[in-house]
C-alpha cells in the first residue's frame, strides 16, 4: 500500500499468563512491502524472515516496559530511564575499535527497532494492545506476543520467588554456546532482507561496520553477550511479583478525565485567567482527595483569599503569617501541587525540625538553623530570578525586614478556627487574660477542688485538679521546665487519679504498653508502665524517636489523654489540646520569650473536634510582673544570624559560594551579602565594622586556613580584582558538610591516624567519626569511664594511649584524686563518647547502653545518628583527599553499621523503606534474606508470612527493593564502562593520533 494509504488499526488479543500481563508485540514488515522480485527470492526472504521472528521473540520478549515491569514506574521515565542509559553506554561501548564486530552483530537489529519505534504508537488497554500507525506510514504486520513460561523446579534454600530467577542464570550460561551457533545462522539468512527494508544510507554504514569488523576477532561467548537491560529484564522474568490491577473501562474514562483537567489546569495558570478551575487551578480529583483523607470539605475563608491574591497567580515571592492552628500547611500544598501537577515544576519544601510543623520563616532568627535558612534562600534569590518563595509563619514582627530580603508581597490574617482564652494562675485564683483591663487581667474563679494534706505537699501547684477538668474526655499538655520535671510529674498525677481512669480504653492502652515493649526489644520504661495504664505519658528528647512516635500516635487517637512534655513539642510536633498547662514561666533556668509563650499555647484548641482552646499560665507572686509584661509586650523582632554564627554562617557560606561558582570576587560576593537577610539588618546590627570589613576579614581567614586561595588580577594600573578559588582542604570541607570551626581539626586528626591506625577493632575508628560538636554536652562518669577502660582488649587500650588517655589517669579521676599531668579535655569526652557508640555496635541494644552508661536512651540514639551523620560527611571529606584513601573502604562499611546499628546479615534488609530491626528479624527469619530476595518477593506472600504485615507495607517494601536493585545495577553498569573504557592515555591511541595528523 502507497504511503498515502489509511490509518490501519490492529487488535490483537494475547493469551492469558499466571501472572497478569500487558504482554508485548512486536512488529514487522509484511511481505506486501518488499520490493517486486522472482518468487523464488521472495520465498527465501520469507524463510528467512520467518527465522528473525522467533529469534526476536525468543530474545526480546523481555523488552516488556509495561507497568508490571521489574521496576515498575520507576523506569518509565523513557529518555531519562536507567534501561535508556544503559542502551546509550552500550552504544557507547560498540563505538570502541576492539569491540566493532560486537557492535556490528547488534547493528541490524538496533537499526531495525529504531525504524519501527519512529513508526507506531502502541497504547495498552487491559489484556489488548492496540497498534495504530502513522497516517503517513506505510503498513506494518505484527509478530504475535511470545510467552516465556517459567520453570516449575524451586531451589531448596532460597525463597520460592526467588527460584527461577537463579534458573534462568543457569539456563542462559548453559545454553551460551547453542544461541551464537543459531544467532549467525540468523544472521546470514536475514542479512539481504533487513538491507531491502533499511534507508540506503543505513545499507552503506552496514557494510563499512562489515568491512571493520573483518579486520577484529572476537570469542563467541563475547559475540552473545547479552546487554545489562537484557539481563536485568530476563532475569526478572516469572519471578513473583506485586499485582497489577487491571483497570476497568469506568477507571480508564476518570483517568482521561483527570489529565484534561490538568491540561486545562496548566492552561490556566499559563493564561493568567480568573477562572481558577475546578479546585483552585487543580483538577477536582485533589479536592476530592482532601475531603476523603483529610476530611476537608472547604477552605476557610482566609485560604480562599489568600490562593487567590493577584500575586500568587502571578508567581510573586509571598509571606503569609497567621496564628498557631490557623491552617497554613493547606495553602502551602496547593501552591505546591499548582507547581507540580500544572506547571510541571520542581518544589523544594524547607522545614526548620525533622518533624513537620507550620512555623517556618520566623525560625530564620534563630542560631545556626536560621544561618543555614538564611544562606539557603539568599542563594535562592541570588541565582534565579524565576523561582517563586512562599514563606509561612505563625510568629513574625519585623516583617517589612523579611519582605524586603525576599521581596514578597505580605499577607496576614488573625483567624483562628478555635477560640483560644488565656488564663493565669496564681494560688487558688484563676485570671483572664485581657488586654483592656488596667492591669491585663481579670478574675475568673476560684480553683474549687477538695485538697488533702497529702495532695497539697505533693502538688502545690495544683495540676491534679487543673488536669482532671479536662481528661479523660479531652486532651491536656502540661509543659515542664526540664525533662526529669516531666517524669515526675507524669508519675504524681498518676497517684492521684481514681481508677475509673484505668478503665477508659483500657484495651488500646494495653496495646500501647506491648507495642512499646516490641520496639524496646522486651524493655520498657518503668515510669510509662506506671502512668499509660492511667492514659498519661511524658513526651521529652529522652524518648527514642520509635517511642517518640508511638506515643504520639497514641495521643491523636485519644488513646493517652495527657502528655508532660518540654518545650520542644510546642515547635516540633504537631499535637494540639484542649487545654495546655505551663507548669512555670521558665523553659529550664531561663525565663520564657514572648515567641516561645506563643508557640506553647498555640497548642490549645483542636480544629474540628473541640470549640475552644485553653491555656494556663501557673506562677508564682514573685513573677507576677515579669509574667504581666511578658504577655502585653510584642513579638520580639527577628534577626539575622549570619554573622553571629560566625563558622557556621559567613564563612561557610563564602567557601559555597566559591565552591559552586555562584561568585568568586571580592566584589561578586559583596554584592550577593548585601542582598542576604543580613545586608538587609546591617545598619542594626553592625556596630564596630561595616559589611565591605567583615567580607574581607572573612576571606581573609579562609585563606589564612587554607580552605580559599587568592588570585590577584590586574585589570588596568588603578584597577585590581581579587578572586579566589577552592583548595582541596576547602573542597573537601565543602563536600563534606564539615564544620570549618573542626575542619583543621579533622584534618590533624585523620593524619595523625594514619601514623599508627589500630584495625584490631572498630574503636579507633569510631574514636574519628565522633562528632565533635557533641564533647560539650558530655559529662563523663568516672566510675563508669575506668571499668569500661578496663574491660577493653590489649589493642584497644592502646587506642586510648595513642590519644594520650592512659589507665592511671582515669584511675585518679574515679578516685577522686588530683591531676598533675595536663590532659586535653575534649580529646577525653569524644573517647567516652566513642566507648558508648563501640559498645553500642557491639550489643545493638540501646536500652542495655543506656543501663551500663547512666545516659538516656534518647541521648544515646542522639548519639548513634550523629555518628553515623559525621561518618559520612568524613567520608566525603576523604574522598575529596587522596592521602586520606586508606579510610574510605573502613569509612563506607562503619557509616552502614552506625546507620542500622543491627547484626550485619540484617543490614541489607534495612536498606529497604519501611524495614526496621524488628521486620527485619521477622523477614530473615522468613528466608528473605537479602535486597534480590525482597525485591523478587510476592506482597501477597509476605502478608501471609509475615505477622502484623498491611498490603500497603508489603507492596511498599518490595517497590523500595526494587529501587535499590536498580540504583545498585546501574552503579555495577557505570563500574563496567569504567573498566571497558579505553585509557586516554593508551600508547596506540597517542600513535594512531600522530598518524592521523
Amino acid at each position: 500500500m502507497d504511503e498515502g494509504g489509511s490509518r490501519i488499526r490492529r487488535r490483537v488479543s494475547l493469551p492469558k499468563r499466571n501472572r497478569p500481563s500487558l504482554g508485548c508485540i512486536f512488529v514487522g514488515l509484511t511481505a506486501a512491502e518488499l520490493e517486486p522480485g522472482d518468487e523464488g527470492k521472495e520465498e527465501e526472504e520469507m524463510v528467512a524472515e520467518n527465522r528473525r521472528r522467533k529469534t526476536a521473540g525468543v530474545l526480546r520478549v523481555e523488552h516488556n516496559d509495561s507497568e508490571e515491569d521489574m521496576f515498575g514506574d520507576y523506569d518509565s521515565f523513557t529518555e531519562n530511564s536507567f534501561i535508556a542509559q544503559v542502551d546509550n553506554l552500550e552504544q557507547k561501548y560498540m563505538q570502541l575499535p576492539e569491540h566493532k564486530k560486537h557492535a556490528t552483530d547488534f547493528a541490524t537489529e538496533n537499526l531495525y527497532s529504531e525504524s519501527i519505534k519512529n513508526k507506531l504508537s502502541i497504547t495498552t488497554i487491559g489484556n489488548l494492545t492496540e497498534l495504530q500507525t502513522d497516517e503517513h506510514t506505510e503498513n506494518q504486520s505484527g509478530y504475535e506476543g511470545v510467552t516465556v513460561e517459567p520453570g516449575a523446579d524451586l531451589l531448596y534454600d532460597v525463597p520460592s520467588s526467588q527460584a527461577i530467577y537463579f534458573e534462568n542464570l543457569q539456563n542462559s550460561s548453559n545454553d551460551l554456546g547453542i544461541c551464537s551457533m543459531k544467532e549467525r545462522d540468523w544472521k546470514s539468512s536475514s542479512h539481504n532482507t533487513v538491507n531491502e527494508e533499511l534507508p540506503h544510507n543505513c545499507i552503506e554504514q552496514r557494510q563499512q561496520n562489515d568491512e571493520d569488523s573483518s579486520k577484529v576477532r572476537i570469542s563467541s561467548d563475547m559475540n552473545r553477550r547479552k546487554s545489562i537491560k537484557d539481563h536485568l529484564k530476563s532475569a526478572m522474568t516469572g519471578n513473583a511479583k506485586a499485582q497489577t490491577p487491571i483497570f476497568s473501562r469506568s477507571k480508564q474514562l476518570k483517568d482521561t478525565l483527570l489529565s484534561e483537567e490538568i491540561n486545562v489546569a496548566k492552561k490556566t495558570i499559563e493564561s493568567s485567567s480568573n477562572d481558577l478551575g475546578p479546585f483552585y487551578s487543580l483538577p477536582s480529583k485533589v479536592r476530592d482527595l482532601y475531603a476523603q483523607f483529610k476530611g476537608i470539605e472547604k477552605l476557610y475563608e482566609w485560604q480562599h483569599t489568600c490562593l487567590t491574591l493577584n500575586s500568587v497567580q502571578e508567581r510573586k515571592n509571598l509571606i503569609y503569617s497567621l496564628p498557631t492552628s490557623g491552617g497554613k500547611t493547606l495553602v502551602a500544598e496547593i501552591l505546591m501541587l499548582q507547581e507540580l501537577l500544572c506547571c510541571r515544576k520542581d518544589v523544594l519544601m524547607i522545614l526548620p525540625y525533622v518533624a513537620i510543623v507550620q512555623e517556618k520563616l520566623h525560625m530564620i532568627g534563630e542560631g545556626s538553623r536560621g544561618a543555614t535558612l538564611e544562606m539557603t534562600l539568599a542563594k535562592i534569590l541570588y541565582t534565579s530570578k524565576t523561582t517563586q518563595i512562599i514563606g509561612m509563619s505563625a510568629t513574625l514582627n519585623n516583617v517589612e525586614d523579611l519582605q524586603k530580603f525576599l521581596q514578597a508581597e505580605y499577607y496576614t490574617s488573625q483567624f483562628r478556627p478555635v477560640e483560644l482564652k488565656e488564663y493565669l494562675k496564681i494560688n487558688d485564683t484563676i485570671y483572664e487574660i485581657d488586654s483592656k483591663a488596667e492591669n491585663g487581667m481579670t478574675f475568673s474563679r476560684l480553683l474549687n477542688y477538695k485538697y488533702s494534706d497529702t495532695l497539697k505537699k505533693m502538688d502545690p501547684d495544683h495540676l491534679v485538679a487543673l488536669v482532671t477538668e479536662v481528661i479523660p474526655n479531652y486532651s491536656c499538655l502540661v509543659f515542664c521546665p526540664s525533662k526529669k520535671n516531666c517524669e515526675n510529674v507524669a508519675e504524681m498525677i498518676c497517684k492521684f487519679l481514681s481508677k475509673e481512669y484505668l478503665k477508659h480504653k483500657e484495651k488500646e492502652k494495653c496495646e500501647v504498653i506491648k507495642n512499646l515493649k516490641n520496639i524496646g526489644n522486651g524493655n520498657l520504661c518503668p515510669v510509662l508502665k506506671r502512668t499509660i495504664p492511667f492514659g498519661v505519658a511524658y513526651h521529652h528528647s529522652g524518648l527514642t524517636s520509635d517511642e517518640r512516635k508511638l506515643l504520639e500516635e497514641a495521643y491523636s487517637a485519644g488513646v493517652l489523654c495527657l502528655f508532660t512534655c518540654t518545650s520542644t513539642l510546642a515547635a516540633g510536633v504537631n499535637l494540639p489540646a484542649r487545654r495546655v498547662i505551663l507548669r512555670a514561666p521558665y523553659v529550664a533556668m531561663e525565663f520564657l520569650k514572648r515567641n516561645q509563650y506563643k508557640q506553647m499555647i498555640g497548642r490549645a484548641g483542636r480544629a474540628g473536634i473541640d470549640t475552644i482552646g485553653e491555656s494556663i499560665l501557673i506562677l508564682q507572686e514573685k513573677d507576677k510582673q515579669q509574667v504581666l509584661e511578658l504577655i502585653t509586650r510584642p513579638l520580639e523582632n527577628c534577626y539575622s544570624h549570619l554573622v553571629r554564627e560566625f563558622t557556621k554562617g559567613i564563612q561557610t557560606l563564602f567557601l559555597s559560594l566559591i565552591g559552586l561558582k555562584i561568585a568568586t570576587n571580592l566584589d561578586d560576593i559583596y554584592h550577593f551579602m548585601n542582598g542576604t537577610f543580613f545586608g538587609v539588618q546591617q545598619k542594626i546590627l553592625l556596630k564596630e565594622k561595616s559589611l565591605w570589613e567583615i567580607t574581607v576579614e572573612s576571606l581573609r581567614y579562609l585563606t589564612e586556613k587554607g580552605l580559599l586561595q587568592k588570585d590577584t588580577i590586574c585589570k588596568s594600573e588603578e584597577e585590581v580584582q581579587h578572586n579566589f578559588h577552592i583548595t582541596k582542604l576547602g573542597r573537601a570541607s565543602f563536600k563534606g558538610t564539615i564544620d570549618l570551626a573542626y575542619c583543621d581539626i579533622l584534618y590533624r586528626d585523620l593524619k595523625k591516624g594514619l601514623e599508627g591506625l589500630v584495625l584490631e577493632s572498630l574503636l579507633h575508628l569510631i574514636y574519628l567519626t565522633t562528632p565533635y560538636d557533641l564533647i560539650s554536652q558530655c559529662n563523663p562518669d568516672w566510675m563508669i569511664y575506668f571499668r569500661q577502660f578496663s574491660q577493653l582488649s590489649p589493642a584497644e587500650q592502646n587506642v586510648a594511649a595513642i590519644l594520650g588517655v592512659s589507665e592511671s589517669f582515669l584511675g585518679k579521676k574515679a578516685s577522686g584524686q588530683a591531676i598533675r599531668k595536663k590532659v586535653d579535655k575534649d580529646v577525653v569526652n569524644r573517647l567516652y563518647l566513642s566507648f558508648v557508640l563501640y559498645t553500642l555496635l557491639k550489643e545493638t541494644n540501646i536500652w542495655t547502653v543506656s543501663e551500663k552508661f547512666n545516659m538516656p536512651r534518647g541521648y544515646i540514639q542522639n548519639l548513634l545518628t550523629g555518628a553515623a551523620s559525621f561518618s559520612s560527611c568524613v567520608l566525603h571529606f576523604c574522598e575529596e583527599l587522596e592521602e586520606f584513601w586508606v579510610y574510605r573502604a573502613l569509612l563506607v562499611e562503619l557509616t552502614k553499621k552506625l546507620t542500622y546499628c543491627v547484626k550485619a546479615e540484617l543490614i541489607p534488609l534495612m536498606e529497604v523503606t519501611g524495614v526496621l530491626e524488628g521486620r527485619a528479624k521477622q523477614l530473615y527469619s522468613a528466608g528473605y534474606k537479602s535486597l534480590m530476595h525482597l525485591a523478587n518477593a510476592n506482597p501477597e506472600v509476605l502478608i501471609r508470612t509475615i505477622d502484623h504485615l498491611s498490603r500497603r507495607q508489603a507492596k511498599q517494601i518490595v517497590a523500595s527493593a526494587k529501587m535499590l536493585l536498580h540504583e545498585k545495577a546501574e552503579a555495577l553498569q557505570e563500574e563496567v564502562e569504567e573498566l571497558l573504557r579505553l585509557p586516554s592515555d593508551f600508547p596506540g591511541a597517542v600513535a594512531s593520533s600522530t598518524d592521523k595528523a
